[in-house]
């Protein structure tokens, strides 16, 4: 029977898989790492109080990716080149969600809407990475390989979504309310069909990689597009709501470190 459990215990188990999906994560990672230095870097003067927990949630990132790598490096093995069509940064950047690469190179100021925008995407995508680690942490949280890392990462991609909420709130508040709605809205519908995409792709390399039988792909396809159809029919609306977290000042202060990667 196929369970996230079973799928995921198979992933790790195999060395070309592992190799493929941490490299998928650490790329990702490291991008959000580049993306939010450089929004820390140009924030406006009038959101400057904003930029020390931008940098922090971009270190975190940054972090995130070293530790991919370190689970890499124990097994002896490399990064390898991303399939393009499993890059999720740059397939919602290709939709319009989010601030361009092509704006963040400049070395021109960013302005308060770019700034609603960047967090409004960020609470969308920061919920789909909660909802992953927290996952992981479910089934592997205990694994002797990946259990720390994984605990490490999901505490922070909570501390990362706590954060968007309480801004975007802070934000509403001061009048930008109905840009903040109308971007969370886009965001998540375009967040939801990138994720089925790019699920699509990633068990796609990983059924070629595991030799899987093709009932076995078939199956885990419809799932991804059951989940698809959940999403869109619905489900979205978890990903715009908002509420004062529990976790306040979430990104306040130094970033946690990771000696052991």
């Amino acid at each position: 029977m196929l369970s996230a459990r079973s799928l995921f215990q198979e992933i790790i188990d195999n060395d070309d898989s592992f190799q493929l999906f941490c490299s998928i994560a650490a790329s990702g990672e490291a991008q959000g790492g580049w993306e939010n230095a450089r929004i820390a870097a140009l924030v406006p003067d009038s959101m400057r109080a904003l930029a020390p927990k931008i940098a922090r949630h971009g270190a975190d990132e940054d972090k995130h990716g070293r530790i991919f790598r370190a689970l890499l490096k124990k097994r002896g093995l490399e990064a390898v080149p991303v399939p393009p069509e499993t890059d999720y940064t740059m397939l919602l950047e290709q939709r319009g969600i989010g601030l361009t690469h092509e704006k963040l190179r400049r070395d021109e100021p960013l302005d308060e809407e770019d700034i609603v925008v960047y967090l409004s995407h960020s609470r969308v995508t920061e919920q789909r990475a909660a909802d992953q680690m927290e996952m992981l942490v479910k089934y592997f949280g205990d694994h002797p390989e990946l259990g720390k890392a994984i605990r490490m990462i999901c505490d922070d991609e909570d501390n990362h979504l706590a954060y968007c909420h309480e801004e975007l709130l802070r934000l509403a508040a001061e009048g930008h309310g109905r840009t903040i709605h109308g971007v969370l809205r886009q965001s998540a519908l375009a967040e939801i069909a990138v994720y089925r995409d790019v699920s699509l792709a990633v068990m796609g390399h990983m059924g070629r990689l595991l030799h899987w039988p093709r009932a076995k792909s078939a199956a885990l396809a419809a799932g991804i597009h059951g989940m698809y159809a959940y999403e869109r029919f619905g489900g979205w609306h978890t990903m715009v709501s908002l509420r004062m977290p529990t976790r306040r000042g979430a990104l306040d202060g130094p970033p946690t470190v990771a000696p052991a990667y």
